[in-house]
């Protein structure tokens, strides 16, 4: 890999030595520890805690760059030293996180300019965090320098797991140093400006441009902004925020560190990195995932962040932050239960974390998270939330064997898919499409609950990967498409795929220039239809099809070219006509979705077109029991991983072990409400249900 510089920046002499395999001999467990918020008594009251938890790891330095570097260019890392000593002399390893994303008063003072601008037009201040403008050349360089020194001093540290690159990239910013870079980016994308104008379809509102400098990001203007433009903006900030991150990696590893590279991507809702492209330049995905439901479809959430992880990363990944007691709902946290948390904790793991860390090892008693909860909480190592910190690590350790991810093949075996990309996010986001009421992330992880509530396993796919290994793959409102995308998604058909695409996909071009002759434009051929006129329904309005499902928010007016209907619309001047229809195309079928099924309506028609593909859930019988099972495959063994979300106890069968409790599974095991086991079996031996 190059080294990416900023503006105004010499190139990084990159060493070319390759980074460690990121392989950790057990399960990573701990979290963010801030001992610069600490006096050195803390600090030894918390290895004492740490060692009584089996925690085996910490995140340092995520936040603590005033610490690091008081004043510029002036760097004070004794009581880091003094901090790693204390941990390497208790066994812990831990994470160096780059302190990038919160820049110390100094650095605001110095540099304004590198303060970022709203799209309001309005300059932010210092006084939080995430405060920089990541395309100015001051920030760019402080950054590297910091993430120089810091590979300088402990780049060689037996200790070091990896290292943390910034935190939640994600700050995006619309002022001269971002329009400086946003022009530059656009030169390189289109080449000239009559080709931006044609993509941008300028001709309308009188936008053409005639010289580069006339283009800025999109700030508040007076209505509509051009979707072109502000889809370009997002592309653009998500390059930027990487190649920024890039800079910081090749400058380590010019320093000689071989220590793995991650930095945590963010979910559910913020959005604003294109994760595919991001993930080809770590050694390893990690997630921050912090939930916003307290019912049921929590757990769903769980399995949701997972796949995506473990897909963007193509295996092994990591969780960095988790809230170990809160489940954070806007306008307050509801309580986390103490047997939730580990199964939740559980739940990553069974996908494929190596990994259950927190967000933050110790609650901190003043600054603006001061109520975000920890693993040790207000009231100390003497709650009964911290009793299940130190279960949970006591179960780690005895699930240690799953840690080794197989030989060859995919950690969790998936013949399902779902087609993922940020650009049908952001396209989703402009606005005044024909409903601002759908949105991406809905629809994809509507359609993952789906999968989740049928207990069959799911992976995410990258457009234009090898997608053979799957036999159902499913298209949810990605509305740009690209002609490689499309035929990419033809060659899948023709191969023998069962392909489903969903209303609002394949209508525009990446420039979100609208596909003419009918809808979904770009998808007409595949699918054999032609869709006349989009009919989004009011608010709260439902509508049955032939087979009984209920429809809400979308229906369509469809005319069929080739394509067979499988369900026809039962309502209005729609009555009769195609709601759903198939087509065979090669050696595989193409269905498309003219409406938005209602969530048990889709449960029904995904597990239903699963079955009959022959597409088998982990455990027959578990989900509708509340009972979560996940095969995890590991070197020597598989690891069924069982977690009780239902109401009533579940007895299962098969020739394996409970790493958790010791027992054999031969004549039985009986899984308790809340409750969870991890068994050992063979490649080959199936699990059953024993029916009481």
């Amino acid at each position: 890999m190059s080294a990416t510089t900023a503006p105004g920046a010499s190139p990084v002499a990159v060493n070319q030595q390759a980074s460690a395999p990121f392989s950790p001999p057990a399960f990573l467990f701990g979290g963010d520890w801030s001992p610069e918020q600490w006096d050195p008594r803390t600090w030894r009251e918390d290895i004492e805690l740490m060692r009584r938890a089996k925690v085996n790891t910490v995140s340092l330095g995520i936040f603590s760059w005033s610490a690091l570097e008081p004043a510029e260019g002036v760097f004070e890392t004794d009581w880091l030293h003094e901090v790693i000593d204390l941990l390497t002399d208790a066994g812990i390893g831990f994470f160096l996180a780059t302190p990038t994303a919160s820049p110390p008063p100094w650095f605001t003072l110095s540099h304004p300019e590198a303060m970022p601008v709203t799209a309001q037009g309005v300059r932010l201040t210092h006084g939080s965090r995430d405060t920089y403008a990541v395309s100015a050349p001051a920030y760019r360089e402080a950054s590297r320098r910091i993430a120089r020194m810091l590979a300088e001093r402990f780049g060689q540290h037996p200790g070091l797991s990896g290292w943390h690159l910034h935190n939640e990239y994600g700050t995006l910013d619309h002022g001269p140093e971002a329009a400086r870079a946003f022009r530059s980016w656009l030169r390189d994308r289109y080449g000239s400006l009559d080709e931006l104008n044609r993509h941008w379809s300028t001709a309308f509102w009188s936008q053409g441009y005639g010289d580069w400098e006339e283009i800025t990001p999109p700030r508040a203007t007076q209505y509509l902004h051009n979707p072109a433009q502000l889809i370009d903006f997002r592309r653009f900030s998500s390059d930027e925020m990487r190649a920024a991150m890039v800079e910081q990696r090749d400058e380590i590893r010019a320093a000689g560190s071989s220590a793995p590279m991650t930095t945590n991507f963010m979910l559910p809702e913020w959005n604003h990195l294109e994760q595919w492209g991001w993930a080809d330049e770590l050694d390893v995905v990690a997630l921050d995932h912090y939930l916003d439901t307290p019912g049921p479809d929590a757990e769903a959430h769980v399995a949701y962040g997972s796949d995506l992880a473990r897909s963007w990363s193509d295996g092994p990944w990591v969780l960095m932050e988790q809230n170990a007691a809160g489940i954070a709902l806007g306008d307050r946290t509801v309580v986390k239960s103490a047997d939730r948390m580990i199964r939740h904790s559980l739940g990553y793991i069974a996908r494929g974390s190596q990994s259950s860390l927190f967000f933050q090892w110790r609650a901190s008693l003043g600054g603006a998270e001061q109520w975000h909860s920890a693993l040790v909480p207000h009231t100390g190592g003497t709650s009964r939330r911290f009793e299940a910190v130190c279960e949970l690590g006591t179960i780690l350790e005895r699930i240690a064997p799953a840690v080794r991810p197989p030989s060859e093949g995919p950690l969790v075996e998936a013949e399902a898919g779902i087609l993922w990309h940020a650009d049908g996010w952001w396209a989703l986001e402009t606005p005044h499409l024909p409903s601002d009421a759908i949105t991406y992330s809905d629809e994809v992880r509507a359609t993952h609950r789906s999968f989740w509530r049928a207990g069959i396993p799911v992976d995410f796919v990258r457009p234009g990967s090898d997608a053979s290994r799957y036999r159902f793959l499913v298209v949810p409102c990605l509305y740009p498409l690209s002609d490689a995308q499309v035929t990419w998604l033809e060659q899948y058909v023709d191969n023998g795929g069962e392909l489903l695409v969903t209303f609002l996909s394949g209508i525009s071009d990446p420039s979100l220039r609208i596909a003419p002759d009918g809808y979904p434009g770009r998808l007409r051929t595949l699918l054999g239809v032609r869709v006349e006129e989009l009919r989004p329904l009011p608010a709260g309005e439902e509508v049955a099809l032939s087979t009984g499902a209920v429809v809400e928010e979308w229906t369509e007016l469809v005319d069929t070219v080739d394509a067979e209907p499988i369900a026809q619309y039962t309502h209005g001047d729609l009555c009769g006509l195609p709601a759903i229809t198939r087509v065979a195309r090669g050696a595989g079928h193409a269905v498309y979705l003219s409406a938005r099924l209602r969530q048990e309506s889709r449960d029904a028609f995904l597990a239903d077109t699963a079955q009959r593909l022959g597409i088998l859930p982990t455990l027959p019988g578990a989900a509708v029991r509340g009972l979560e099972a996940v095969r995890r495959r590991s070197s020597g063994a598989d690891h069924v991983f069982l977690l009780h979300h239902g109401t009533e106890s579940v007895t299962v069968r098969g020739e394996g072990r409970d790493l958790i409790s010791g027992r054999d599974t031969a004549q039985g095991l009986d899984i308790e409400p809340g409750g969870w086991a991890v068994l050992a079996l063979s490649p080959a031996e199936v699990l059953e249900i024993v029916e009481g």
